[in-house]
């Protein structure tokens, strides 16, 4: 779609459109819109933060959560939101350091088979049907990206975010793998891609790996407090 095209203009061709697809197509449409507009909304409510992914199968006696926890805890104490998928694991501990200290803790959740309750230590929560729409939330809530040693689902978040990174499709923010010894071998795999030319050096400084979750906190002091309401991605609607 023309993104030069009027916001008006814009929901007339899409009324048009509407009109040459089935009933349930139309359905599932306005279903993926409204999940998109509640987490708009609920974006809209607080600074952009640091959102922090990893795996909900961590328990509280593993170093990753200890680790997850320092840093929601040491987030809040400098203002920053901390933001999480709203699960267990990775996600409990981030929000259980900021919820602890008192700072805003956000879980923006889905409903899955296993793995996926909210945790206690939500000061804000939205429940979202689709992956995408959530996915997209979690992004627009953050100026800095920390992702801590999980699954699949990391993974994907992780290269989906790098991927937009790179072909310019959000701006590029501050991203972290957290965990030296777990992220070791992607990190050799990249400099594979590198070396094969599958990506170009640039590519290789979309984030960088640490052990210091001070690391994360300098990083998101420098990108600086957005205010209430603003965000970066309305650069590049």
């Amino acid at each position: 779609m023309n993104t030069d095209l009027s916001l008006d203009e814009i929901i007339k061709r899409m009324a048009k459109d509407f009109r040459n697809i089935p009933d349930a197509d139309r359905e599932r449409a306005v279903r993926y819109a409204a999940d998109l507009g509640r987490g708009l909304k609920l974006v809209r409510t607080y600074p952009q933060g640091v959102t922090v992914y990893g795996s909900a199968r961590v328990h509280e006696d593993n170093k990753y959560y200890k680790a997850a926890r320092k840093l929601g805890n040491l987030l809040a104490q400098n203002g920053h939101a901390v933001i999480t998928g709203g699960g267990p694991g990775i996600m409990e501990a981030a929000n259980r350091g900021a919820y602890e200290y008192g700072g805003r803790s956000i879980g923006l959740n889905i409903q899955l088979p296993d793995e996926q309750d909210t945790n206690p230590y939500l000061t804000d929560t939205l429940e979202f049907r689709y992956f995408f729409s959530r996915r997209v939330m979690l992004t627009m809530s953050s100026k800095t990206y920390a992702f801590f040693p999980g699954g699949f689902g990391t993974m994907d978040e992780l290269t989906e975010v790098l991927v937009l990174m790179q072909e310019g499709k959000m701006p590029r923010m501050p991203v972290f793998l957290y965990g030296k010894s777990y992220w070791r071998g992607l990190d050799r795999f990249i400099g594979k891609m590198l070396k094969e030319k599958m990506i170009n050096y640039g590519d290789t400084k979309l984030f960088k790996v640490t052990d210091d979750v001070t690391d994360i906190i300098r990083a998101a002091e420098k990108v600086g407090h957005t205010k209430v309401g603003e965000n970066i991605y309305d650069r590049t609607l």
